[in-house]
């Protein structure tokens, strides 16, 4: 099928957003994690087994959830301390979880690795260290030139040295924290950081041989303005990361207790907010960096941009990847894996992490099997939501699925998207248009099972 003339286009049309921005999966799995429920470890093994058949490459996480620092924004999983002692004592658990699971994967090969938080660097170099070299005794790890091996990191936690030691360590990729330069609104969030200390900490990354430097911003805060998000959009494209995202805030302060101290009167208006996705769209496109999608932005050079081209962008639990058909293997509270056919997460509260790890028991709390139907499904939404396009005849090669016939419903219920000229469909496929790429989330949800059955709301963020 035919490629759009500007494949990094975007139209960002107002009335079109407001009518389709109600709430959705970000679609880093499919079925998502709603679907999870009571799991059988012996299906965990089964899957282990299968993969081990499969030779295939590993993916693997941490989770670190300590923060010295609580940021009012945050919805992840984190325990807020300054004292020491917990993230000692979590070390130990993660390298019992670490023998445990890891011993049925012995030897084989990882290519992507990524620790995130929380606050990776709460841990100090000696227990980064640690767990690091634990990790290289259980496994094998792809060349520095091949393998992504990532952290993410608070450059108020860090200078130069700290930088130096972690790509000592192995990392070959670094994450920053940044989400507004802006001192008030950074003060309304309780995160300041200042553009001078983040600027040393990239450059030290650059100047240590890191391969590629991401970072993180979030629109939609208290405070901000239009001028105030610009300003901070060019201090940004002044640091010239390898990739930039751009999260919108969701502010859901009765699911989350430290959006409380979040005044719902200092948050830009839905409108305000349109207008400053926009504005960063524009001044991030017009500086040279290309739309991936789902809130991400990169290089021309970046790895992402050339997988995006060259049709292999992946998605997995940490977003778009070169690498996310490997199997995932999760460590920590909260910890979401994936294995042959099989999502598992591990324990969210951390006593009860603990106590099976106590027992010498894997500590998964719940996952799911997933069977043809869904594998079907989650084929269609990764390719729509890494390529923007399906070619009927491509899928029927992979899948051997005649998806006009399969989908028959769901292509008719994308009628009303074809005719606000979200999506094109024809006899060789469907393609996101410009207009369609910033409600992707909506167009794959006409194709997820379970959403008939429960509600889009609460449990989701919104599209936008």
């Amino acid at each position: 099928m035919s490629h759009p003339e500007n494949s990094t286009g975007l139209v960002l049309d107002p009335e079109l957003i407001r009518r389709y921005n109600v709430s959705g999966p970000r679609y880093t799995s499919y079925p998502t994690a709603l679907q999870f429920s009571d799991f059988d470890k012996s299906d965990l093994l089964n899957a282990i087994e299968t993969s081990l058949n499969k030779d295939k490459d590993l993916s693997v996480y941490f989770h670190i959830p300590f923060c010295a620092t609580l940021c009012y924004y945050c919805a992840c999983n984190k325990i807020v301390t300054r004292k020491r002692e917990p993230a000692a004592e979590y070390l130990e658990l993660i390298l019992k979880e670490l023998a445990l699971v890891g011993e049925n994967f012995e030897n084989r090969v990882i290519s992507q690795l990524h620790w995130g938080g929380g606050t990776p660097t709460f841990f100090e170099d000696n227990q980064i260290q640690r767990l690091m070299d634990a990790t290289k005794q259980l496994f094998s790890f792809r060349g520095d030139d091949e393998g992504e091996f990532s952290i993410e990191i608070d450059p108020r936690t860090v200078n130069a040295d700290r930088i130096g030691k972690l790509r000592e360590c192995g990392f070959n990729r670094v994450s920053l924290g940044i989400q507004d330069f802006n001192p008030v609104v950074q003060k309304a969030v309780n995160r300041v950081q200042s553009f001078e200390k983040t600027k040393q900490v990239l450059d030290a990354a650059r100047s240590h041989g890191f391969k590629s430097i991401s970072v993180d911003l979030i629109y939609g805060l208290p405070n901000q303005s239009l001028q105030s998000v610009h300003e901070t959009l060019q201090q940004v494209i002044d640091l010239s990361p390898d990739r930039i995202s751009i999260y919108n805030y969701a502010h859901l302060p009765d699911r989350f207790y430290p959006q409380k101290r979040i005044l719902a009167s200092d948050l830009p208006s839905a409108d305000e907010k349109l207008d400053i996705l926009q504005l960063c769209i524009e001044e991030l496109t017009a500086s040279g960096y290309m739309y991936i999608g789902m809130d991400h932005f990169a290089k021309p050079d970046d790895e992402l941009a050339i997988a995006q081209r060259e049709g292999t962008l992946q998605r997995n639990f940490q977003g778009y990847s070169t690498h996310a058909d490997c199997d995932l293997i999760a460590f920590g509270v909260t910890g979401i894996s994936q294995i042959g056919n099989t999502y598992s997460q591990n324990e969210k509260d951390l006593d009860a992490y603990r106590q099976k790890l106590a027992q010498d028991e894997i500590p998964v709390v719940k996952g799911v099997v997933i069977d043809r139907d869904d594998l079907i499904r989650r084929g269609v939404i990764k390719t729509l939501i890494c390529q923007f396009e399906l070619s009927f005849d491509v899928f029927k090669e992979e899948f051997e699925v005649d998806v006009p016939a399969y989908f028959a419903d769901e292509i008719t219920r994308l009628d009303p998207m074809i005719e606000d000229d979200l999506v094109q469909v024809d006899d060789e496929g469907i393609r996101v248009t410009s207009r369609g790429r910033l409600l992707i989330r909506n167009i794959c949800m006409v194709f997820d099972r379970y959403l008939d059955s429960q509600s889009t709301t609460p449990r989701f963020s919104r599209a936008i």
